[in-house]
């Protein structure tokens, strides 16, 4: 589960720790930019040309991954892993507020460091100024500073989230991990048969993809 115990679960790659909610959720934006980046040319210019999600576009998608951005981000900050679900509620936000502004890879990572820095201020007793962000997240002071005015208004300042809607959201990450983890297992196992011409029954399926359901605290 995402929490345990007033702390956070944490995935261990060699000397690297890193919080289970940033994997979770760098899978789901990941699959969010690979979507909407795949609509095409015209979709990823209407992003940048519309208002919205504009203002946060880059010229170019920058070539640190989702994941690793949100590592650097946590590892530099020291911000607490809630922040990044928050910051996830706040992007969702966005995107139902301005449906034709889509998340993209040109906007994703200044979206991340501007919706993780405000949740901090909201979240954490201690935190870092505007400045310190800036640099871990490689944008300028004044742009985050812009930035972060622009996600205020384009939220209409609701930057407060109920503990239901945070318990709900973390649900969401985990069915997603879920989702991903039967589809890898099913996709697997239909090739690791194709030799045998076998055909695998639902059965089959379900025996080898028994998982229990995850536990929120």
């Amino acid at each position: 589960m995402l929490f345990e115990g007033g702390g956070e679960e944490r995935v261990n790659e060699g000397e690297a720790t890193t919080p289970r909610a940033l994997t979770l959720l760098a899978l789901v934006l990941e699959r969010l930019v690979a979507r909407n980046d795949g609509l095409g040319s015209d979709a990823v210019v209407g992003s940048w040309t519309k208002a919205g999600l504009s203002v946060f576009n880059g010229v170019r998608p920058p070539s640190i991954s989702i994941l690793k951005y949100m590592e650097r981000i946590y590892k530099y900050t020291d911000c607490s892993p809630s922040c990044f679900v928050v910051a996830y509620v706040y992007i969702d936000r966005l995107a139902h507020k301005h449906p034709d502004s889509l998340v993209v890879s040109l906007n994703i990572h200044r979206l991340l460091v501007t919706s993780v820095m405000v949740a901090s201020k909201v979240l954490d007793d201690v935190h870092y100024n505007n400045a310190f962000y800036a640099r871990v997240g490689g944008v300028s002071n004044a742009e985050l500073n812009r930035l972060e005015m622009e996600l205020l208004f384009l939220l209409d300042f609701g930057v407060m989230v109920s503990s239901r809607i945070f318990e709900s959201y973390c649900v969401h990450l985990e069915k997603e991990m879920m989702c991903s983890v039967i589809g890898q297992r099913v996709e697997k196992s239909i090739f690791s048969n194709a030799d045998a011409e076998t055909e695998l029954s639902v059965e089959d399926i379900t025996k080898s993809l028994s998982l229990s359901p995850p536990t929120i605290d």
